[in-house]
This record gives C-alpha cells, structure tokens and sequence, in this order.
C-alpha cells in the first residue's frame, strides 16, 4: 500500500530550506537533492484551512492557485495579516526593509522583529538591508512614505523575480542599487519619530539560495494534477521556488502549488520518464535546448 503525505510547504531558516510535511517531519533541501514525488491518482486539491484550523467543509480548491484556500478560509486567514491592516494594535515591534532581487526589482516591507530576516528569504530577496525599527503603525507609515518618495513597490511579482535568477550581476552591482535607495531613504523628511533607522548593512542570500552558476529555466510548473509526478536533481531554491534540473532542463516548481494534495513518496515516482515531469509546464524564453533534450515541455 502507497504511503499519502501532505505538504505543508516550503519553511526557510539561517540553516537553508526544508519542506514540512503533516505530522511535523520536515525533509532538509540542499543542492543535489533528488526531489522526487508524485499526486495520487483520481485526487483533488482540497482547502488547507486558516490559522491552524481544519476547513470545516474540506472545499475543493483550484490547482493554480498559491494559497490553497478556500473563500472563507481565505477570508479568516487575512482577517488576521498585517498586510491587509487589520492588527493596528499589535504591540510587537516591526522592522522596515528594502530588498533586492535583481536590477531594477527593489521593494520595501515590514516584517516583525522576532522574525529576523526569514521574511526575506520566504520572498526570495537576494540581497536585503534593513531601514529601521519601531511599532507597527510608524513601520508601515514609513513604508508608504519610501514607496512614495522613492518610487519602489511593497510587492514585486514572482514571475518577475524568477526571470533574472540565472542573470544576476556581481555582488558589487547587488549592493549599488540597494545602497543608493537606503542613503536617498534617510535623507526623507517626514520618518515617525517612534522608529529607529539602522545603518546600511547588506545581506546577501545568493550562496545560501544556490544561484551561483544557475541555469536559466524553461519552465514553471503551471499546476500539479492527479496521477501527474516529478522527478528532479534541486539545483537551487529561492523563496517558494524550487529550481530542478529534469530532462527538459531546468524547471522552477512553486512549493506552494504542493499544499492541499496527497502526495506520494519519491519511491512512487520514480518512473516518470525521460522529462522527469508530468505536470502541466509553462514554456518560458531562452536559448534553444541542447541536442538530444526533448523540444517542448508538454
């Protein structure tokens, strides 16, 4: 009899990424790591619930979407997210960041404190450098002030970030962009008097990411789909991405895609093919493939 897990998603730490699986067991990711697993046959992609809690109806969720929730799960669950402003009164203390993550995709965020920099990573910034730190409401006016004034966004599409993981520059042309905004940023007027503003002190997350060499992708897994598997080696992993190196070449699998499925060890998985890949892919631009690599990813 197959043994059924469920994913819980991707979980970053100073240590590197690990996926959580029900029950607490985690599997540590490192480069070189055969990532291998398959959906059950005649499955569905259920609701994963909201703030710990079961969904009461277990709906049925769409295959595409990142959240794995349903409209009132989703609901309960922003009901209690800073990011849609409904924790005004939230007495735990907040940094302001600006975060790179390759020329010209800079962005500014707030995170908590007793977080430390797992937000950065959960996000795929490559490199960051915090702005300062004080109570929630002065962190998110400082937020919107240095959106304003400087012209950076509070989200930047995935899409967008994973397009120039394979082209990044040099570590000096990573921290121009970033130092330059941080030192426009501290000459704003108009900073809350509450929150404390912290000197330029970069952080890089390229090595710990794998981006070092990486290939460009050819694809991204649009959706898993029942008795649909994946067999590859993880040549690098930023924020929910998982970078695996298939037959078809490098494809980008979003961790998030995984949650609300049974899924199937790598034992069952094994016999993929030679694409190493079931699941429907996005075709992404780039070079022509190699001789002997199948043409085209479906």
């Amino acid at each position: 009899m197959r043994r059924v897990w469920t994913c819980s998603g991707l979980r970053w730490s100073g240590d590197g990424p690990v996926l959580v699986w029900g029950g607490g067991r985690t599997s540590p990711l490192s480069p070189g790591r055969r990532v291998a697993f398959g959906v059950v046959d005649g499955g569905v992609r259920t609701c994963v619930g909201a703030r710990g809690n079961a969904c009461p109806v277990r709906a049925v969720v769409s295959p595409r979407g990142t959240g794995a929730r349903c409209e009132e799960c989703a609901r309960l669950d922003r009901a209690h997210s800073v990011a849609a402003d409904t924790l005004a009164d939230d007495p735990r203390p907040y940094r302001v960041y600006l975060a790179w993550f390759g020329p010209g995709l800079v962005k500014v965020g707030i995170t908590r404190v007793e977080r430390g920099s797992v937000r950065l990573l959960e996000q795929g910034a490559v490199t960051f450098s915090w702005l300062g730190q004080g109570p929630l409401m002065a962190a998110r006016r400082t937020e919107e002030l240095l959106r304003a004034a400087l012209g950076v966004p509070d989200r930047i599409p995935y899409a967008d970030k994973r397009a120039v993981r394979a082209v990044l520059p040099g570590a000096g042309e990573r921290l121009a962009e970033i130092r330059e905004l941080h030192a426009r940023a501290g000459e704003l007027d108009g900073w809350p008097e509450s929150l404390g503003r912290a000197p330029f002190e970069p952080v890089d997350h390229t090595d710990l990411f794998g981006l070092d060499g990486l290939p460009p992708a050819r694809g991204v897994v649009r959706e898993l789909a029942a008795g649909g598997a994946v067999s590859g080696e993880l040549y690098g992993a930023a924020g929910p991405d998982l970078h695996l190196l298939t037959g078809l070449g490098v494809v980008v699998l979003d961790t998030r895609l995984m949650t609300g499925w049974d899924l199937t060890g790598a034992g069952d998985a094994d016999a993929v093919g030679g694409s190493g890949i079931t699941f429907p892919v996005k075709e992404l631009p780039g070079p022509a493939p190699d001789a002997g690599v199948q043409d085209g990813l479906f």
